[in-house]
């Protein structure tokens, strides 16, 4: 005989223990993802309306998402980690103003991207990076005036782009646009351009890259010299380069060659004198020759000795006829070899010398007791000319005659007291002097065939020197100041006129100069009352 009673209470504990077990298996299973708030989700699909951020969690098997008139102002970075199986995420008529880096980040299967009726003024560069499987990406309707570059970079698949409907600026900002749109197979709708005037309105589709002129420049500091200097000079000697500078305080003519190891100017030599107010050097037939300009104990000549290798005096200038000088201009006409000085004192006079093959002689005196301020050599119609500036009269024109071999005076530059000097430039064959003032007007002026004529006026505060430079195509005139910052202006070709470029930070700018070393080129800049400056001439390109 059996126990029924027994039996049935054993097949009872098990029905029990087999429930509760059922149950806390059914506990530990995880639920799948529900649709957030604010979003209607449907078998594969969800759209979200009014939310104020991405939502974190979606069904698994959602690949298309959208979100209308949401109340975020931009798309953070890795905001669809969690929903890596999306293949369409679309955005419409919402607030959003800015796309972050890796916004999309996670996403492999994405394919169509849709950020249209939105605000977008702003994208990060790397705001697509990894979406290597997208194929269509619309930025329609947004307000974009400009796209980083290189933002649509690692996109391969991509065959259709619409940036229609933004405020793109054609500037050098977007050249790597309209040569992204040449280069890829991507097709793109029309787009225009809504500035800068030139491009208004044209299709960027059909802009070439070689439209844009992106490359500008400026002058970077590059070497301080610790002396004041109030004339710098650079020339070619053999076949390296030199710089020299005159410094008045200390009396020497101070002369600087470039380490190509250490990449500085490092000095090379020097001339001992007194009160020195220039240091011109001259190179004839392979021998190298410097007129030291003193305001007292006269002015010399100077020779390079190569065998004892430093510089020997080897004439004096005649101090009845240069008693205070203040400028030197070196130049040749019919092969043959002058220097002319401008002397400033009321007894003194402007004086051209020339070398005879053993020494330099006074050639001509010019106008004398007019104390001359400045002398500039050009040529006018192919014939030299000598225009001196002073501070009684307007500025005089002097014509080589060469039957006589003299100077003689042409004219003068009218409604034009007070210049201190006179420097000239040329550009595409047109000729400009530059005039400076000290106070009030400095101008640039044109020859026209019979007169200079006024192109341009420039305040002058304190000003002693407004220099024409030239570097490869650029222009450039630098007008310097006592009281202010030095003004460095460009020519701007299609206004003809000079444009304001930079400023630079120098006290009392006397004189500039350029040398080119090394494929680099250099601003020499003296200053008579602090550290002579050297700056670098850098290229920088816009579209980068």
């Amino acid at each position: 005989m059996g126990y029924p009673g027994r039996a049935q209470g054993g097949w009872m504990l098990l029905v029990w223990v087999a429930a509760v077990s059922l149950l806390f298996a059914e506990g530990r299973r995880v639920r799948p993802p529900r649709c957030p708030v604010g979003c209607t989700c449907t078998k594969d699909n969800a759209l979200c309306e009014n939310v104020r951020s991405v939502p974190h969690t979606f069904p698994s098997d959602v690949v298309s998402l959208s979100f209308v008139k949401s109340g975020f102002n931009e798309i953070v970075g890795a905001s669809f980690v969690h929903t890596p199986a999306l293949q369409l995420l679309l955005f419409t008529a919402n607030t959003l103003d800015f796309i972050d880096e890796d916004a999309f980040l996670g996403l492999p299967h994405l394919e169509y991207l849709f950020i249209e009726n939105n605000r977008i003024a702003s994208i990060s560069p790397y705001a697509f990076r990894g979406l290597k499987s997208l194929i269509h990406l619309s930025l329609a309707y947004n307000n974009l005036e400009t796209l980083p570059k290189d933002v649509f970079k690692g996109m391969e698949a991509l065959t259709k782009l619409d940036l229609r409907g933004n405020n793109l600026i054609c500037d050098c900002k977007l050249k790597w646009l309209v040569e992204w749109i040449h280069q890829t197979n991507a097709t793109l709708d029309q787009i225009y351009c809504s500035g800068p005037p030139i491009y208004q309105g044209k299709k960027i589709n059909d802009l070439l890259p070689h439209s844009f002129d992106c490359m500008t420049a400026e002058f970077a500091s590059y070497q301080s010299l610790k002396f004041e200097s109030i004339s710098v000079g650079a020339f070619t000697f053999g076949d390296d380069q030199y710089v020299v500078f005159a410094q008045p305080f200390a009396g020497t003519c101070s002369f600087l060659e470039w380490d190509h190891v250490e990449m500085t100017f490092r000095t090379y030599d020097t001339i001992e004198s007194t009160s020195t107010v220039v240091c011109k050097p001259m190179v004839i037939h392979d021998h190298l020759f410097v007129i030291v300009a003193q305001l007292f104990g006269g002015s010399h000549i100077y020779k390079r000795d190569p065998s004892a290798n430093k510089f020997i005096k080897i004439q004096d200038i005649d101090i009845l006829k240069i008693r205070k000088p203040n400028d030197i201009e070196t130049f040749m006409i019919d092969g043959e070899s002058f220097f002319v000085i401008a002397d400033s004192s009321k007894a003194g006079s402007t004086t051209v010398y020339k070398w005879n093959g053993n020494g330099f002689y006074s050639h001509q005196s010019l106008h004398p007791w007019f104390r001359d301020t400045d002398v500039e050599h050009l040529e006018i119609g192919n014939k030299p000319h000598l225009i001196l500036s002073s501070s009684s009269q307007r500025p005089v024109v002097y014509q080589w005659n060469r039957s006589q071999k003299l100077f003689e005076r042409r004219t003068d530059i009218p409604d034009m007291e007070d210049v201190f000097s006179v420097k000239h430039f040329k550009v595409k064959g047109e000729l400009f002097i530059c005039l400076t003032r000290f106070i009030g007007d400095s101008k640039v002026m044109r020859w026209d065939g019979a007169m200079f004529k006024e192109v341009q006026t420039f305040p002058s505060r304190g000003s002693m020197v407004f220099q024409p430079v030239s570097i490869g195509n650029w222009q450039y005139a630098i007008l310097g100041s006592d009281y202010s910052l030095t003004q460095v202006y460009q020519w701007d070709t299609e206004r003809g006129q000079f444009v304001p470029s930079q400023e630079l930070n120098i006290q009392a700018p006397r004189a500039f100069s350029m040398v080119s070393i090394d494929n680099r080129v250099f601003l020499l800049a003296s200053s008579f009352k602090g550290k002579t400056q050297i700056y670098e001439h850098l290229m920088i390109d816009l579209s980068n």
